[in-house]
This record gives structure tokens, C-alpha cells and sequence, in this order.
């Protein structure tokens, strides 16, 4: 029997990777003749860089780059084992822990950062880019990051306009011919899990501006540059941004990678699952084990454990999940795909303490697992 461990990060306590160790480590205890197989996944947020560089024996590679409010920070990405691809958390170069809660201003922010990071993985010859887009700190269309990579954005006087939210109304014209030429040779999917439209009330400033630091003064200031811009994008570019769902992802990012890179929006989990050829894993395993920090009702609405599974049905594999805790509604994850839940913890604690504990724990539960596989397989 050949058991595949493909879990997402416990986030906050370990990577993908060393969480599935831990899981292995146990399975080990219970003396299983079994096979092993590791495979770290992601849904497309935080942690996916380091998830699908484990997963493919890539590389992570730090670069200094523009943060949200134009100063300097250190960032990263990661290149896969195919030194091909490069994965991109938007995060890592203008996200919001990069700004403190005195300082958050959409109006002023800007991902000018993440162009930059596109543009270091291009140096790196990689020609398909993988590109999530949570945790965002800005509220610029993208423009931020179009200008790093040689895009004209300029006002009535014809001079560039600046950073942030704030300068999208001032935008008259768009000129992508000065574009880094290697866009056009890349691949560009872009791991987005909201269907927020670009403006209204159900996008980009109205849902997302406020925690970002912007009051409802500047909210409405936001809103009414992404309109402007989209009817510049439209006009200039002729593409109709505010008909695309998820065009309001990241500030306006969704928008602005689909008007000036061409890039795809996909469910982040589909990415992954593309990326990290779980598929043909899964074709060679007998039972999959998957999970992350957290199951509750929402991990159907495409988080890691319900995208293996769905990958393991495809092929009629038994399927456990694992979690560092079980919220409300878990076991709404029977219902696609997963057939036994289990979680970590073994005694009442606190969530500090499972989670400095979580490897011993996971360790533990690993060789429970275990042992029931071995009854069942006698």
C-alpha cells in the first residue's frame, strides 16, 4: 500500500512540508509496511511559495524591492524544480504587515514592489509565472506593478502619475509600449479565490479599502478612481476589466494583471494542483491524507483539503484529513470528498500551546493513523 501525504501548511507553526514530515514520522511508528510519498501543497495564500517549492526540489530566492509606501524592503520568490517557473506571493513585496496600522493608506500604497519581483523572476529566465494575489496592501489597479515593468500611466500634463489609490483619477492615458518585452513570452496564471467585481459596493475599496486603513471618504475617493481607470483600461488597452470577476482581488490587482500582463485568473487550489502534478501522484497511492491548520465550514469553498480530495475522488482513493482544530460546520467536508477528520490536539489546550506543539502532536496522531491503516489492511 502506498499512502500519499498531501497537506497544506499549519499556519503560524509549520511549513507544508515539515507538518507532512511529522504526519510521516508517526506512520512510521505504527511499523507500517507502507510507502510513503510527501507531496506539499497550497491553495494559492500564504505559503504557497514555499509549499510548491518543496513540492518541486525548487528554489527561493530574496530580492530588495519597493514596499507598499516606496521604501525599501526585503522580499522574496520562489523558482520551481523546473527552472521554469516562477511562484509569487504579491504579499511578500506589498502586503499589509509591511505597513504599520498607523501608516495603512490605499490612497498612498502601492504594488510597484510586486512589479519588481515579476521583473527579477523574468532575469531569472523563467517564462511562466505563478502569481497569488491575497493579503494585499493596496488599492492602485495594479498600476503600481505595471510601472516597474515599464508601463506609462500619465496624467493631463502628460507626466507620469505616482503611487497609490490616490493618482488613479489623475490617469489620462495608457502606454504599455515601453513594457518589458518578455511579458509577451510568459505565462502568467494568477492564483485568485474572490469573485469581487472591480468597483461597487461589492468591490475592490467598498469590501476590502477599510482594513487596508482607508475611511469612508477615502473609500469612495478609491471606488471612483477604479471606475475611471476602467473606462481608461477599456478605452486604451480595450479591455473591459469591470466585467471580469475577481477583477477586484488585491486592490484592483486582479484587474490591473489581466489589462497589462495577460495573465489568467484561476482558483488558487487549481493552480497548485497544476503545478505540483498531485494528479499523477495520486494515480500511483492507495489513500490520501490531507489537511491543514484549520478545517471548518469554510475550508469547502476551495481551501487544500477539499481540492485533494476532489483529486483523489477522480480515482476513488479513500481520503483522512488532519487539522490543527475542527471549527463549526467541519463536517461539511464529508460531503466533498473527505472521509474521516481528525484532529491533532489529544487534550484541552490552549491554541498557543497546540500550535508550539503541533509537531509532536501531528507525530502522534500520525502514528494513530497508522495503526488503524494496519487493522485495516490485516
Amino acid at each position: 500500500m502506498k499512502v500519499l501525504i498531501a497537506l497544506d501548511s499549519f499556519k503560524g507553526s509549520l511549513t507544508a512540508l515539515e507538518a507532512a514530515e511529522s504526519l510521516e514520522r508517526g506512520l512510521k511508528k505504527a511499523d507500517l509496511q507502507f510507502e510513503i510519498e510527501k507531496l506539499p501543497m497550497a491553495d494559492g495564500g500564504e505559503g504557497t511559495v514555499r509549499s510548491l517549492v518543496d513540492a518541486t526540489e525548487g528554489r527561493i530566492v530574496k530580492e530588495e524591492v519597493t514596499g507598499p509606501l516606496g521604501d525599501r524592503v526585503e522580499a522574496f520568490f520562489g523558482i520551481l524544480g523546473d527552472d521554469n517557473t516562477a511562484v509569487i506571493e504579491m504579499a511578500a513585496a506589498s502586503g499589509l504587515p509591511l505597513v504599520s496600522e498607523d501608516d495603512r493608506d490605499p490612497t498612498k500604497t502601492t504594488t510597484y514592489g510586486t512589479g519588481e519581483l515579476i521583473k527579477a523572476a523574468l532575469n531569472e529566465g523563467c517564462r511562466k509565472l505563478i502569481i497569488g494575489i491575497g493579503g494585499s496592501a493596496t488599492n492602485d489597479c495594479g498600476v503600481g506593478m505595471a510601472q516597474a515593468l515599464g508601463g506609462n500611466f500619465v496624467d493631463k500634463n502628460g507626466k507620469e502619475v505616482g503611487f497609490g489609490g490616490g493618482e488613479l483619477k489623475s490617469i489620462k492615458r495608457i502606454d504599455l509600449s515601453g513594457m518589458d518585452a518578455r511579458i509577451k513570452e510568459t505565462e502568467i496564471q494568477v492564483a485568485c479565490d474572490v469573485d469581487n467585481p472591480l468597483y461597487g459596493k461589492e468591490g475592490a475599496a467598498y469590501v476590502y479599502a477599510p482594513q487596508k486603513g482607508a475611511d469612508p471618504e477615502m473609500v469612495e475617493e478609491l471606488d471612483e478612481g477604479l471606475r475611471h481607470i476602467a473606462d481608461i483600461i477599456n478605452r486604451d488597452l480595450e479591455v473591459a476589466v469591470d466585467s471580469i470577476s475577481g477583477a477586484g482581488a488585491a486592490g484592483g490587482l486582479g484587474a490591473g494583471l489581466v489589462a497589462f500582463l495577460e495573465g489568467e485568473l484561476k482558483p488558487g487550489i487549481d493552480v497548485v494542483i497544476e503545478a505540483t502534478g498531485i494528479e499523477k501522484r495520486v494515480k500511483e497511492a492507495d489513500i490520501v491524507i490531507t489537511g491543514e491548520g484549520m478545517i471548518d465550514s469554510q475550508t469547502v469553498f476551495g481551501k487544500t483539503p477539499i481540492g485533494v480530495a476532489k483529486v483523489a475522488k477522480k480515482h476513488s482513493l479513500p481520503v483522512v484529513g488532519v487539522a490543527g482544530s475542527l471549527g463549526a460546520g467541519a463536517d461539511k467536508v464529508y460531503e466533498h470528498g473527505i472521509d474521516a477528520l481528525f484532529s491533532i490536539t489529544n487534550a484541552p489546550m490552549s491554541l498557543d500551546k497546540a500550535m508550539d506543539k503541533a509537531s509532536i502532536l501531528l507525530e502522534s496522531l500520525g502514528e494513530n493513523i497508522g495503526r488503524m491503516l494496519k487493522i485495516s489492511s490485516a
